[in-house]
């Protein structure tokens, strides 16, 4: 394995009833809370009205920050910061998915940061010296992984660039991870998210060392999972058995440990990324449609990696095939599979329909130096085109 540090600073609290159990204590020191979360699904589900109970009967003086949107932008981090700053908040308690939890981490250092954070934190890496505002949160969709990391995607609309950054510092203090709160996830954003869980899983695994290693058999082991709790959902969406081990699988995707040693490709992160910067598309059904299509590009490769995705993720048996048969029969499993849960497969079904402005989105697309094939911006261009329709 490669040499590497890990780190990761997030207290998780899960299972049933750990909201109850455990959020008074948890903002006991502080008295001013920013109460942060989406559209307004929190309502409906009744999960904010458990939330702001809670933080009432503590005696909390509570400041709302509603509409951060599926793909958070830098204005609204501007704007949680501004309210940050002006309420006085001790503290930040996201409730939501993946988009609430990295909207609020760039919050809780624009709060704090005098200069610009997109310049000197999301365009390119900087150096975290200031203490970012207390962040902790409640996670009610299973997918990014973003509880146990200090991973923050954020779309600065005007430069027109989608972009994530992890900074420990910005991981939350503490997650709490209630599965039952997942149960009134609409089926297809249930679906989306479960296949983002995958995609972080396959991002890590299908690159460089190929030598037997932890990591890729830990990875192994989650994405059979991911695939077998994510057909359970849609067979029962209150199935807690999947539901608990989907929300775990999440975490373990995105926590560090499966990185470590690991070269990390991302590639087709980075491709969906400005994706949805110039089209606002669905993250996880965007990475569906490019996810066959790219590995069709890069199989040849990586070839021992994605026999060994076939025989043991997907148990291909043999029956007379060489490598690189048996490699792309993995690729299409994944292709079938995806088409099964009735996610997209085409960038028409997500909405995207003037083909010219994919020449644009593809030069706007970073390069990953983790992959096992490195893009053009030529070839990421093809990679549209075939995926366009």
């Amino acid at each position: 394995m490669n040499n590497f540090i890990f780190q990761n600073a997030t207290k998780v609290y899960f299972g049933e009833g750990c909201v109850k159990e455990y959020l008074s204590c948890l903002t006991g020191p502080y008295e001013t809370v920013m109460l942060a979360y989406g559209g307004g699904s929190i309502k409906r589900s009744g999960i904010y009205q458990e939330v702001i109970g809670i933080l009432r009967a503590a005696g909390k003086r509570i400041v709302e920050f509603p509409g951060i949107m599926a793909n958070p932008t830098y204005e609204k981090v501007q704007e949680g910061a501004k309210l940050a700053r002006e309420q006085g908040a001790d503290m930040i308690l996201g409730v939501g998915g993946g988009s609430v939890m990295d909207c609020c981490k760039a919050v809780s250092l624009a709060a704090r940061y005098e200069g610009d954070v997109w310049e000197d934190f999301w365009a390119r890496l900087g150096v975290i010296e200031v203490e970012p505002l207390l962040l902790g949160v409640v996670v009610t969709v299973a997918g990014t992984g973003s509880e146990c990391n200090g991973g923050a995607v954020i779309t600065n609309q005007e430069k027109k660039v989608k972009t994530g950054r992890d900074y420990p510092k910005l991981n939350p203090k503490f997650a709490l991870m209630d599965p039952t709160y997942t149960y009134s996830v609409p089926a297809r954003q249930m679906v989306s998210g479960g296949f983002d869980i995958l995609s972080h899983i396959m991002e890590t695994y299908f690159s460089e060392p190929n030598e037997d290693n932890v990591s890729d058999d830990i990875m192994e082991a989650l994405m059979k999972s991911v695939i077998r709790n994510l057909r359970a959902a849609i067979r029962n969406p209150k199935d807690y058995t999947a539901r608990s081990n989907l929300m775990w699988d999440a975490t373990m995707a995105e926590n560090r440990v499966i990185k470590m040693g690991k070269k990390c490709d991302f590639q087709c992160h980075n491709m969906e990324h400005q994706l949805g910067a110039y089209t606002d598309c669905n993250h996880g059904q965007g990475l569906a449609v490019l996810h066959p299509v790219y590995y069709r590009h890069i199989y040849r490769e990586g070839l021992p990696k994605f026999v060994r995705f076939a025989e043991n993720v997907w148990e291909i048996s043999r029956d007379g095939r060489n490598d690189e048969e048996m490699a792309r029969a993995g690729v299409e499993a994944l292709a079938n599979f995806i088409k099964e849960i009735g996610l997209p497969t085409t960038l028409r079904e997500l909405g995207v329909t003037d083909k010219e402005k994919l020449r644009e989105i593809a030069d706007s697309c970073g390069i990953s130096a983790g992959s096992y094939k490195k893009m053009t911006h030529e070839e990421i261009l093809e990679i549209f085109n075939e995926c366009f329709e």
